[in-house]
């Protein structure tokens, strides 16, 4: 039996709607689904990037204890909904907005003059409302790119000093539940499956939200790791792991057959070259992306993974 620590695969991604999906990650090592599972709930709750209003300026008013004359709502009402207000900003500069409305009808986000980098994903969220035909609303607004949460007080020392800074929540992922279940592969009864459910506010999608995550968790740990390596087994189950009563030698035939170069397996010119541009040199390499990744590398089509599927059955791969 081989004593090296299998790597698990997504094997299920079950989207529920554009901002709620279930992932499904088996097989773990034993204990292991607990301790991805809170690494990745942790993670994707504090530290994937997202952008929001962090300060804002009514014209006619100097502060938030106010109320604005034609308007039904106050200047604390307005800040709480601007809160609310979900950006999709392309690049980490600062950006000023400003939304102008006159006469009587709600205020909604989609009335906000945006530019080429920011988008608003919930234009329908509710801003104000005018309630005199010669009333007029005029609010300007920073956007800010950020990570986590980030008080008032340490807004305050960045906002322009004619604004009014507000706290700012900037995770686009609302709520991360798991759960671990057992499972098995042939004789092996004490393995982990990862059941991981991510719901976003819609300015970024759940599966880049979980493999930021789990980008941010790679980097993490290999600044810990300094210049430690822990040779890698493929998943247990999978095609190209190895039955449990395989002993040393043969392991180590899997694992340096898992090192043979791209270059050395006589694919198609075509072929080879796409892997090496997206930077796979080795079988290892290959068996870290499933179909669908292979497909979407550049250059690689749906003939290049049936070439290269051909060339992992001849070698018993």
């Amino acid at each position: 039996m081989s004593n090296l620590i299998h790597t698990p695969g997504v094997v299920k991604i079950e989207e529920h709607n554009p901002t709620s999906t279930t992932f499904t990650i088996e097989p773990l090592h034993s204990g292991y689904g607990m301790t991805l599972g809170n690494s990745l709930r942790r993670v994707l709750l504090s530290s994937i990037s997202g952008a929001v209003i962090t300060s804002f300026k009514v014209e006619g008013c100097s502060h938030e204890f106010t109320t604005v004359k034609g308007i039904r709502e106050d200047i604390v009402d307005i800040m709480m909904n601007l809160k609310g207000i979900r950006f999709r900003v392309y690049g980490d500069e600062v950006q000023t907005l400003r939304l102008s409305k006159q006469g009587k009808g709600p205020v909604t986000a989609k009335d906000i003059t945006l530019n080429a980098d920011v988008e608003v994903v919930n234009n329908d969220h509710p801003i104000a409302t005018i309630e005199d035909e010669k009333g007029k609303l005029v609010i300007d607004m920073v956007v800010e790119v950020g990570r986590g949460y980030r008080t008032i007080e340490e807004g305050a020392e960045k906002k322009p000093s004619d604004m009014i800074a507000l706290d700012a929540v900037f995770t686009p992922v609302l709520r991360v539940r798991y759960k671990v279940v057992n499972t098995r592969v042939g004789q092996i009864t004490d393995l982990d499956k990862l059941i991981l459910t991510v719901d976003t506010d819609g300015t970024i999608s759940p599966s880049d939200a979980f493999e930021e995550a789990a980008a941010i968790l790679v980097n993490q740990y290999s600044a810990l790791a300094g210049k430690t390596r822990i040779a890698l087994s493929p998943a247990i189950g999978s095609e190209e792991a190895k039955s449990e009563d395989y002993n040393s030698d043969i392991i180590g035939e899997e694992i340096s057959a898992l090192n043979t170069s791209i270059e050395d397996l006589n694919l198609s010119a075509r072929t080879t070259n796409a892997l090496i541009n997206n930077e796979i040199h080795t079988i290892k390499d290959l068996f870290s992306l499933n179909d669908v990744e292979l497909r979407d590398l550049k250059g690689f089509g749906s003939k290049a993974l049936d070439e290269v599927k051909e060339k992992m059955a001849e070698l018993e791969l």
